[in-house]
């Protein structure tokens, strides 16, 4: 009989891409599976792009004009799938409570001490612990998508590694930015959700200057909702060296990441979405971990105050001055330059 698989992962952007090696190790072990997935509304783009996963499974878990299912409309679908199974990646008791509802009679999810929300255990059937203390445990120095993929060994794959088989889309925004820069350029990424995660506009603008005066590279400054403003700043202080991104959407993202010789960004989405295509990063970490959150190539760079930060995972510093001050324009530049030389031929 063929297995029904539910994936559940509603968020956030780069979470959703850290747990696209799960479908793509799904899919390998069992080629001939129904793979689904039930994804937020906001975050359902870069699945679309990912050919391991049969259906998408869209909620409204917001109550927005975002569109997808109610919830109960996204309970009634679920139940509709008939699923064997349903993996829970997400920790939180709302994503344990969607994969219990789907009727599948085995929910897997993570131990107590590895869930978001410690009572999501409470909906599993069974439950995998990775054994180092706990998720944000300084103990835990593996990455959030080897994690991920140990969660596996409960359906016998022991041998998972980290793929990330995304499409190659068409681009508007792509075939504009390659037209201005001659298809050198670099991605500048002034946002992030959160406030302690952003590295100030007038650095990244200095990185920008640096770029193009000794490699020859211009800078395409990234945006999202509500980010317009930080990108400009980065360009107006930079205007012979960046200039903003036209509007993008998700699919945008990973064909002007592919084309990239580099990116320089905070722990944030459009950086994992770089990660996984593949395009070299230099990444400024502050309240994050780069061993739990950083990108996966051994060629890649992250400068942190890891060890200084007394605000680890909160979207606020509680200090007068966040870590990531800490992290000069030399620190930066000196990681690019080790990059770009890691893979001279991207340049």
């Amino acid at each position: 009989m063929t297995p029904r698989i539910l994936i559940v992962r509603l968020g956030a952007l780069g979470d959703v891409v850290h747990a696209i090696p799960v479908a793509a190790s799904l899919r390998r072990a069992f080629p001939q599976a129904r793979i689904d997935w039930l994804v937020s509304a906001k975050h359902r783009e870069i699945l679309d792009l990912v050919p391991a996963i049969d259906r998408r499974l869209v909620i409204n878990d917001r109550g927005d004009a975002s569109g997808g299912a109610s919830l109960a409309g996204a309970v009634r679908e679920l139940r509709r799938g008939r699923y064997d199974v349903a993996i829970d990646l997400q920790g939180l008791i709302k994503s344990a409570l969607l994969a219990r509802a789907s009727g599948a009679p085995r929910v897997l999810g993570f131990s107590s001490r590895y869930a978001r929300e410690r009572a999501a255990r409470l909906f599993y059937t069974e439950a995998h612990d990775p054994g180092r203390g706990g998720l944000y445990d300084p103990r835990e120095t593996r990455h959030v998508v080897d994690i991920n993929l140990g969660l596996l060994t409960l359906l016998g794959i022991t041998a998972a590694r980290a793929e990330f088989p995304i499409d190659d889309p068409p681009s508007d925004a792509a075939r504009i930015v390659r037209d201005r820069t001659g298809g050198r350029y670099a991605l500048l990424n002034p946002g992030a959700a959160w406030p302690n995660k952003r590295w100030p506009p007038e650095r990244l603008a200095a990185v920008a200057i640096d770029l193009r005066g000794r490699h020859g590279l211009t800078s395409v400054v990234l945006w999202g909702p509500g980010e317009e403003a930080l990108a400009s700043a980065v360009a107006s202080a930079a205007p012979d060296a960046a200039f903003v991104s036209p509007p993008t959407t998700v699919a945008d993202l990973v064909a002007l990441a592919r084309g990239s010789a580099l990116m320089v960004s905070g722990d944030t989405g459009p950086t994992h979405v770089a990660t996984a295509v593949g395009t070299p990063v230099v990444g400024i970490y502050g309240p994050t971990r780069p061993a739990r959150n950083g990108p996966l190539s051994p060629l890649d760079i992250t400068i942190s105050r890891d060890a200084l930060c007394q605000c680890h995972h909160l979207r606020r510093c509680r200090l007068d001055r966040m870590c990531l001050l800490d992290i000069d324009v030399a620190d930066v530049i000196a990681a690019v330059d080790r990059r770009l030389a890691a893979e001279p031929h991207r340049v």
